[in-house]
């Protein structure tokens, strides 16, 4: 452990409260001075409970989506030099920074009704616009960079000479990857997931363009800023919270085990 004078470390440590209280103090005071009543009142309300459960179900979907075609992509990005791949991953972090109301416009030509895709995929039955799978289109797109930068992360943290022993005592590249790969970067693709499925549930802003109805939590919160206020949203918002914060604290707390 390097040694620090006293007097850094205190500077800062105050300088770093600051981020930490950005962060805790407005959840705090949403959370603990709410009117109980009103949240239990909210906690027993069913367009409330189902609005969060489509948030988490859409996001795990998302999420799966992006764990089947992302962890190749981030494998390739990782192992190979080719014409193009930074400008690949430039494209990965692009959501990132564009606004998520640009973003879900920007899906809307794409997979609304009267566009090549949708079209295409509503002779197939599946339909975007309002629909769930228009949900798990706007969520992968905000929040796959999460996912994919993790994979190739770990992927990078791997000696390529493991892979290459594997190769000359003969296993081929599916069982290299299946049993050496993998298991040495499944934690950053783990820690990756978790972050992907915990920003997908929060997403309002290409949700709302692209699928208003039905109504994930954000959704419902906006809605109900607009039509009653702060007082009959602020309650939805708290229950969000607290039921994201006691699954995300139980993943990390997953997480946290297997690396030791």
């Amino acid at each position: 452990m390097v040694m620090k004078p006293a007097g850094f470390t205190i500077i800062f440590s105050l300088l770093g409260s600051v981020i930490v209280l950005l962060i805790v103090l407005p959840l705090l005071k949403m959370t603990l001075f709410g009117d109980p009543a009103i949240i239990l009142e909210t906690v027993q309300d069913r367009d409330v409970i189902e609005a969060i459960w489509l948030s988490l179900r859409a996001s795990l979907y998302a999420t799966l989506f992006c764990l089947i075609f992302g962890i190749p992509l981030a494998y390739i990005l990782a192992r190979h030099d080719f014409a193009g791949r930074r400008l690949i991953e430039g494209l990965i972090d692009l959501p990132i920074m564009v606004p998520h109301t640009a973003a879900g416009i920007a899906l809307l030509t794409v997979f609304g009704k009267k566009f090549f895709a949708g079209q295409l995929f509503s002779k197939l039955g599946i339909g975007f616009v309002g629909r769930l799978p228009g949900i798990v289109v706007a969520m992968s797109f905000v929040s796959l960079p999460f996912l994919v930068n993790s994979a190739k992360d770990g992927f990078r943290s791997i000696d390529p000479r493991l892979e290459n022993i594997s190769r000359t005592l003969g296993a081929s590249p599916w069982r290299t990857f299946w049993e050496i790969t993998l298991p040495l970067s499944y934690r950053h693709i783990l820690s990756g997931a978790i972050m992907m499925w915990a920003r997908g549930i929060s997403e309002f802003g290409a949700v709302v363009i692209l699928a208003y109805h039905p109504m994930v939590a954000p959704v419902l919160i906006f809605e109900r800023f607009n039509a009653y206020g702060l007082k009959y949203s602020r309650p939805v918002a708290v229950v969000l919270v607290l039921i994201c914060l006691i699954i995300f604290v139980a993943l990390r707390g997953l997480a946290k085990r297997e690396r030791s």
